[in-house]
């Protein structure tokens, strides 16, 4: 692959920039800088010259100065700014449509936090929308389906989903890669398929996801056209936003934990690796919560980090993964609710079980929103403080 160096903040909208290979023309874009290869027809994201790309660098492992951090859920109620941003919004799917607040909340945290990257801030459940499945966020309850996937008719109605059904996310990493300015990298995100099968069967959070299991033991052929569906408007989505400007995409399954080793095979990693053979363009996540049986098989992914949740013990973990992949993760959000000393120890003892190399300081989920904004800063500050 052909590397090319140009700044962010070079100006330059829809103009061709001489590469080393004549026969390359380069396109610019204020939010991001993509090259059209003639020969290949495809379109390359650059090696953007940032301040801070400590993340980039250790998802590939390369060294870094000091173990980088950010949070899952990192642009959320822990923070003033944000309720002060949601409160004029009205609702969340409000705050997601629009652009210039989307942006605005997605880089408080790098300016109050001091997190390594900015996370966009969006919702796994626009995927289904896009797709014809409409959803609302009721507020305390979380989201809700009027409409569920019942039957082979339901998915044959849906559609796959293109990069303009969600053209309001794509402004919106558009407008935050401007605003960043090159400060922090920029993640980009989507539900893993069966996460995403499971909220469209269910219509609604649940602690056992049983009808979307039972969809799987009773329509197993419709489940994977289904799941062949979901997975296809996500690669469509993902690239979309590596085309915005995204630096790395992670992929959230947050319903792994509740199939069984041999379902999570055949329903949920089949798709996850599809996902990622597609995505070859910039660093690729895969988080799956309460997935433990399956770490051995994740390291066969073509990705380059696997995000931990905190009951998945560290060095058994590095074991049945890998040395050739980045781990993310792992320390239990509450203990965030531990006083100031606790939460310093703590990160520290994670962070020397950890290592120096291939590791991205995380929580091993996101961040709850009761939590103080000065206990989650101290978190963030031991990680970057700390050196081994």
């Amino acid at each position: 692959m052909l590397r090319f160096k140009v700044r962010l903040n070079q100006k330059c909208t829809d103009t061709k920039i001489k590469s080393k290979n004549n026969d390359i023309p380069v396109l610019c874009s204020k939010a991001g800088i993509f090259f059209n290869s003639i020969a290949s027809k495809s379109i390359l994201q650059t090696t953007i010259t940032l301040k801070n790309d400590l993340i980039l660098r250790a998802a590939r492992g390369e060294k870094t100065e000091r173990t980088p951090v950010w949070l899952m859920r990192q642009a959320g109620r822990i923070l003033p700014e944000y309720r002060a941003v949601r409160e004029r919004m009205g609702g969340f799917k409000e705050l997601v449509k629009s652009p210039e607040f989307a942006c605005e909340v997605t880089i408080q945290p790098v300016d109050i936090l001091g997190v390594d990257a900015a996370i966009i801030f969006s919702d796994i459940l626009v995927i289904p929308e896009a797709m014809g499945l409409n959803y609302e966020m009721v507020e305390s309850k979380g989201p809700w389906f009027e409409k569920t996937i019942q039957h082979g008719g339901d998915i044959e109605a849906l559609k796959i989903a293109e990069a303009n059904d969600l053209q309001y996310v794509l402004d919106a990493i558009k407008l935050t890669c401007k605003e960043l300015n090159g400060r922090v990298p920029l993640i980009g995100f989507a539900g893993a398929p069966w996460t995403i099968f499971a909220y469209m069967i269910e219509g609604k959070g649940s602690k056992t996801f049983s009808l979307a299991k039972k969809f799987l033991y009773t329509n197993p052929i419709e489940a994977h056209t289904l799941l062949e569906k979901i997975t296809k408007s996500t690669i469509n989505y993902l690239k979309a936003q590596i085309n915005a400007g995204a630096h790395m995409v992670q992929i959230f399954d947050s319903w792994a934990g509740i199939l069984s080793p041999q379902q999570y095979n055949e329903f949920s990693l089949k798709y996850i690796s599809d996902i990622c053979n597609a995505i070859t363009e910039v660093p690729v996540t895969v988080f799956a919560k309460g997935a433990f049986f399956a770490r051995a098989e994740m390291g066969k992914l073509n990705c380059n980090t696997i995000g931990l949740d905190w009951n998945m013990e560290i060095s058994e973990s590095r074991s049945l993964i890998g040395n050739h992949k980045t781990l993310q993760g792992n320390m239990d959000p509450c203990l965030l609710y531990a006083d100031y000393a606790t939460i310093k120890k703590e990160t520290q003892n994670m962070l020397r079980q950890f290592g120096p190399h291939r590791h991205i300081a995380n929580l091993g989920h996101g961040v709850y929103p009761d939590i103080e904004k000065d206990k989650v800063k101290c978190f963030i500050d031991t990680v970057k403080e700390f050196r081994f």
